[in-house]
């Protein structure tokens, strides 16, 4: 456990935290929420140690571990990728140590007190870490998480100056992963992973045997993994016992049950002081008079927040296209010997609303630089249709900024007449307030200028938007203004996000990137994608046992000398019978391993919320070292599961060759 006590935070004079407390309980789930700027990044480095507040302190246990995973800032070089993960596990001899000089400590503790059992369950998972820091089992490890963030198996000796930012930030969350602190602190997690790898990272932390503190743009991420939510706006926290969703519907029942408790109480300090004006100099009623004064300067006025200003903001009307908005013939990329995408057709036409999806590195800004002119491709053409006025934001033009011209100059240069009288509402849309927007754009940071490149890009007069990551700096509010107006926008779209709450109500046709493939398209929403997805992936695993997915039929044998065509067949048959049956035994023996697991950790779970339990401190920690060794026991199984399902593919492989 963990607590936040009377915590102070200031910068100058700006007071960020004020007399602020919380708890937070083993494997909880929180998520801090608020607008940018409220102080949720500020408050995880607090907690990590790399600020230290004004004011108040963090208690934790003395071996405590709490690992963070900053937004941005991770350069990792000089070193393999395998061996910069194999650091998580460089405290196995002090784990040793600790477990040592506390069974010393042990036996100088009286076993009917409580610190003893204390003791006991610190050593049992103490001891539980050193099992898996077993040698043999790190390795299978190490791969399954990296494996799991997207890193393939030539990745592995590759040094880590080869990899960009935000796989850079990757090597680092596989290493908190791997190090299995007690409190995991995660700011903007998904801001550089795919669907495939956001799937794969939130089932991962559903099963983290720690707490998990999340800060985090993708309400998606936020409803499907966090229990409570703390909020946090001008210096106070409030609490809500449930995930992002819940927060939103609560928090404006308590402002609107707020709102009707000031105006009740509105109206008794308006009878009050008109009874204390009416009857002051009345000798009978002075002393009620003066008594009711004295009431109303001890009451607790109730203040109730300005309700955020929502500005549905439009896109000016864009000029009418022809039918045909792009049409790609033939077109590839490649630089060298490193092929992108091969040569490939596709056209976009008007009013449509496509998602560009797929992992890191496979090309999908390279499409978009195409489509805009900003690149050559190396072979094909790609044509814009008649009377198509493109728009197109990269992170990479907040970088083309001038320095010198204030937030409001640098957007006004470019609006229409029209968007030009509102710029400084829009520009509120997208978190520049008050005073900000006459920022110099050379002090802002980096967040700060790519939104402002977004809202020129907004403010432009075009009917054909191509927008690239545009969420990554945004908040909830600003989300949902920006979804909003490409709702309603009648020119054609593409975006390339990787938000999913985002894109999903908004695209109509999906369109995947894969490295040196041809792109794959989708009829359908993002929901729609990743639903057919989840059946090639069901399919495949059913053709590696054998079975051929319903509705299809078996591939025809091939052509050829019959004489071989038999001899083939034959040493295929030896193949499953000596490799392929054994794999599959062991992969139906450790699925039905990982089954007993976790139904035994749900009657475990069962047990732990009984009043009977819950009552019994023994009880209840002997449950929870239970719960420990279940878990554990479970990810060393699904380890297992990893390499068997690897080695039966690579033997599938082998008998399609």
């Amino acid at each position: 456990m963990i607590a936040v006590q009377n915590l102070r935070v200031e910068f100058g004079p700006r007071v960020l935290f004020d007399d602020l407390s919380f708890v937070v309980q083993p494997k909880e789930r929180i998520s801090f929420a608020g607008h940018n700027g409220a102080g949720k990044s500020t408050l995880l480095k607090c907690i990590a140690g790399i600020i230290s507040p004004n004011s108040g302190k963090i208690a934790k246990p003395k071996h405590y571990e709490i690992g963070y995973l900053p937004q941005e800032g991770i350069h990792i070089k000089g070193i393999s990728l395998f061996d910069e993960t194999m650091k998580a596990f460089s405290g196995v001899q002090e784990l040793q140590q600790l477990i040592d000089d506390k069974s010393e400590e042990l036996q100088e503790v009286d076993p009917k007190t409580e610190e003893f059992m204390t003791l006991l369950e610190e050593i049992g998972d103490l001891e539980l870490k050193l099992e898996g820091n077993d040698p043999s089992k790190i390795k299978p490890q190490v791969e399954s998480v990296l494996k799991g963030l997207g890193f393939k198996g030539d990745d592995m000796q590759r040094d880590c100056s080869e990899f960009s930012g935000g796989w850079q930030m990757r090597i680092a969350m596989a290493k908190l992963f791997l190090q299995k602190p007690e409190l995991l602190l995660l700011d903007e997690p998904t801001n550089h992973l795919d669907f495939e790898t956001q799937i794969w990272m939130e089932n991962f932390l559903r099963t983290y045997p720690g707490a998990i503190i999340l800060i985090s743009h993708d309400r998606a991420l936020l409803d499907t993994l966090t229990t409570r939510t703390i909020a946090f706006s001008k210096g106070r926290a409030e609490e809500y016992s449930g995930n992002y969703s819940f927060y939103e519907k609560e928090s404006a029942h308590r402002k609107e049950v707020l709102k009707k408790q000031r105006a009740s109480q509105q109206k008794e300090i308006a009878k009050t002081e008109d009874f204390i004006n009416r009857f002051r100099a009345k000798a009978s009623k002075a002393s009620q008079a003066q008594s009711r004064l004295k009431q109303l300067e001890k009451m607790e006025v109730i203040e109730v927040e300005d309700d955020d200003v929502y500005m549905d903001f439009r896109f000016p009307d864009p000029p009418a296209s022809m039918h045909s908005v792009v049409k790609v013939h033939g077109a590839s990329k490649h630089y060298g010997d490193k092929i992108i995408f091969p040569p490939f057709d596709l056209e976009f036409t008007k009013g449509e609303k496509i998602a560009i999806v797929g992992p890191n590195g496979a090309g999908k800004s390279t499409f978009c630089k195409l489509i805009t002119d900003e690149l050559e491709p190396s072979s094909g053409s790609i044509e814009l249709g008649g009377k198509v006025l493109p728009s197109f934001f990269s992170q990479n033009h907040a970088d083309e900024l001038d320095p010198t011209k204030t937030v409001l100059e640098t957007v006004e240069e470019v609006a229409t007449r029209e968007a030009a009288a509102s710029a400084r509402n829009i520009l509120g849309c997208f978190l520049f307030r008050g005073d900000d927007v006459f920022k110099k754009v050379g002090i802002l940071s980096g967040g700060e200028r790519s939104r402002v490149a977004l809202v020129r890009m907004l403010v432009k007069p075009a009917n054909f938007l191509i927008l690239d990551e545009p969420t990554n700096h945004l908040d909830m509010q600003s989300q949902d203004v920006l979804r909003n107006a490409l709702t309603n926008y009648p020119g054609t779209i593409v975006i390339v996000s990787h938000n999913r709450d985002f894109l999903d109500p908004l695209a109509e046709r999906t369109i995947e990137f894969q490295p040196a493939q041809k792109p794959t398209i989708y009829h359908g929403n993002l929901s729609y994608y990743l639903d057919k997805k989840e059946e090639q992936k069901t399919a495949a695993v059913a053709a590696t046992r054998g079975a051929a997915p319903s509705g299809t039929s078996a591939p025809k044998a091939r052509t050829g000398n019959r004489k071989e065509q038999r001899k083939r067949e034959a040493e295929n048959r030896r193949i499953r019978k000596e490799k392929l049956a054994p794999l599959e035994k062991q992969l139906e023996a450790t699925e039905g391993q990982i089954a007993e697991i976790e139904a035994a950790q749900a009657k475990l779970t069962e047990h732990m919320n009984s009043p009977e339990t819950v009552a019994d401190g023994k009880k209840m920690q002997e449950a929870t070292i239970a719960y420990s060794a279940l878990a554990e026991k479970l990810e060393n199984a699904y380890s297992d599961w990893s390499k068997i399902t690897a080695q039966i593919e690579t033997v599938t492989a082998e008998l399609q060759n």
